[in-house]
């Protein structure tokens, strides 16, 4: 069983930055690619980002593309999410999932473990 924890979130304003980071336990992190999905209050999950198992190949939503980053290390059973020029409807709480084998990177029904959940509030 893959236990996933989020941290890194926080109160910025506008413009300013932030890395999230995933930590996971359990030994079967390097063979599942992940994502990360935000919600945003009375709204669904939507997703952020994703990527591969490997790492070489990665994906966003138009709405972070060039301005989110999404990695991870696999010798430390860890992911990020660094976000920069942060808008207020950034604000969600941010999750990571590692996805099913055959799954799809964009729903959240591909996704079989997922964090807790870490704040991100921008403010303007």
């Amino acid at each position: 069983q893959v236990q996933l924890a989020e941290s890194g979130g926080g109160w910025v304003q506008a413009g300013d930055s932030l890395r999230l980071s995933c930590t996971a336990s359990g030994p079967t992190f390097s063979s599942h690619a992940m994502g990360w999905f935000r919600q945003a209050p009375g709204k669904d999950r939507v997703f952020v980002a994703g990527i591969t198992a490997g790492g070489y190949s990665t994906y966003y939503s138009d709405s972070v593309k060039g301005r989110f980053t999404i990695s991870r290390d696999n010798a430390k059973n860890t992911a990020a999410l660094r976000m920069n020029s942060l808008k207020p409807e950034d604000t969600a709480v941010y999750y990571c999932a590692l996805r099913r084998p055959d799954g799809g990177f964009y729903s959240a029904d591909e996704y079989d473990y997922w964090g807790q959940g870490t704040q991100v509030t921008v403010s303007s």
